[in-house]
């Protein structure tokens, strides 16, 4: 037996029972860890003169107990690996078995999500390199809940000139994600959020198990109906201005006029979602609400669309009253994003790495939208949204298949996608197949698109009489009805 492991200085937690003696108390503490599955199999134990050491027991009685369970067949020696777990001889002692795992779709087509094979392994990983040598000792420490000053300082410069942001590095607070960012307002603000719909059901649940009450506020071709929002009794409006989801309009100048108007009066905070703003493709940027009215705009970011949903790295820009009730909720609730992503990252945007990165994916999803124009070119939808963004939304001719029938085509061809009725707690007027063309990485993409084309065949969509419709143009009426209406 290898005792002298070079990996020896493993810890391990035993409890003794030494009521019948030490050796028999440390055979069952090993034999009772090995069968609850605490001890996996493969696993190597300490050399029996470490175990000793940390046990206040004797060497000959450590070696004896492994000795004994050896004999049992719970561990095994191992010349050069020390002692190891083995296979538990009965089955009965085994953890139950995991829930058969859910089929993954062989073709994944659904919104908010992006390329993760594209994510710049290169740059990160030479932003990192030189964030860690030149890191203060601080940044391993705590920090302040705000986020580290190196990211918010070229957060407030890459915003400001990237998205006509007014943002001063003070009111910038670092977050883990969008929704986090969210959660963190809902607490603040509390009462009623007035929030587009359709939108995002998991932002709408967010603010409810805070505590806050949600309203929905419909959407149409012009946007949000924010023109409603006067009679709404709201507190804060959660809006998509720049590329409404799923819809993929921009908010009409009529509209945003509006809603400035009722933040002005009200003094109701706008939560502005810039979820997917650098990728333009047939119309010049939309610039952030943000920077019209710093005052009554906290405006929202993610790094999730652009490098990764992994890195968890999103910002808010904040009006100055609530930068610190904000921070000092995130205080107490989890004190701080994790420091090391913060500064690689502020290393990527101060060196132009960040830019470089988006441009590149910002083609890439361009000839992406492309194709998948052209081959549902010959389909009778109404493609919509597909100016900006990582999705575009289909919506299903009137009398015509339905979602259902679409959803159990899709099936057949194991191919994922998002569906309308899914975003709205409205009653719908129309239905619609939400495509997000980020998620696949590019190999797979043709054979995603070959599976949509099969789907929208198989739930009778490819009627050559119909009016095909993929103009970013096409009006899509009333999604979905108010009861105000």
């Amino acid at each position: 037996m290898a005792d002298e492991w070079p990996n020896s200085g493993i810890d391990l937690h035993l409890e003794l029972d030494v009521a019948e003696g030490l050796r028999t108390g440390l055979e069952r503490a090993l034999r009772e860890a090995v069968r609850s599955g605490r001890l996996a199999t493969g696993t190597r134990l300490p050399a029996t003169r470490r175990l000793a050491e940390d046990l206040g027991l004797a060497r000959g009685t450590v070696r004896a107990a492994y000795d004994q369970l050896i004999a049992e067949g719970y561990l095994a020696a191992r010349q050069g690996s020390g002692t190891v777990v083995a296979l538990p001889p009965q089955a009965a002692s085994m953890p139950s078995a995991a829930p058969a795992a859910v089929e993954q779709p062989r073709h994944d087509l659904r919104p908010g999500g992006a390329d993760a094979s594209a994510f710049p392994v290169a740059a990160w990983l030479e932003s990192s390199r030189r964030a860690l040598r030149s890191a203060p000792a601080d940044a391993f420490g705590y920090g302040d809940p705000r986020g580290r000053p190196e990211l918010r300082a070229a957060l407030a410069g890459y915003l400001g000139r990237a998205r006509g942001v007014s943002a001063h590095p003070d009111s910038i607070v670092i977050t883990n994600g969008y929704l986090h960012g969210l959660t963190l307002l809902a607490t603040v603000i509390g009462g009623t959020f007035a929030m587009e719909d359709p939108g995002v059901p998991t932002h709408r649940e967010a603010v409810r198990r805070i505590g806050a009450q949600v309203i929905p506020l419909p959407v149409d071709d012009l946007g949000a109906r924010t023109d409603l929002l006067t009679g709404l009794g709201a507190d804060a409006v959660e809006v998509t201005p720049a590329h409404q989801y799923p819809t993929g309009r921009p908010l009409h100048p009529d509209r945003r006029r509006a809603l400035l108007d009722w933040a002005g009066l009200s003094g109701g905070l706008i939560v502005e979602n810039d979820y997917d703003a650098e990728f333009r493709y047939d119309r010049k940027p939309v610039g952030a609400l943000q920077g019209v009215a710093p005052d009554h705009v906290a405006y929202l970011g993610t790094t999730s669309k652009t490098l990764g949903a992994a890195l968890r790295i999103g910002w808010m820009v904040l009006p100055p009253r609530l930068v610190a009730p904000v921070a000092d909720a995130r205080l107490h609730a989890d004190h701080h994003t994790e420091h090391l992503g913060q500064l690689a990252l502020a290393d990527l945007i101060n060196r132009h790495g960040y830019d470089r990165h988006i441009r590149t994916s910002r083609q890439r999803y361009l000839r992406r939208r492309d194709q998948l124009r052209r081959r549902l070119a010959g389909f009778p939808i109404a493609l919509t949204g597909i100016a900006a963004g990582l999705h575009a939304l289909a919506l299903l001719p009137p009398g015509g298949p339905s979602e259902s029938d679409v959803r159990t085509a899709a099936q057949a061809h194991r191919l994922a996608l998002g569906y309308l009725s899914e975003r709205s707690e409205l009653p719908c007027t129309r239905q619609g197949v939400i495509i997000g063309y980020g998620r696949p990485p590019d190999h797979a993409y043709a054979s995603a698109l070959d599976a949509l084309t099969a789907t929208f065949a198989g739930a009778h969509l490819d009627d050559p009489t119909g009016s095909a419709g993929s103009s970013p143009n096409m009006s899509i009426g009333k999604i979905c009805r108010w009861t105000g209406d």
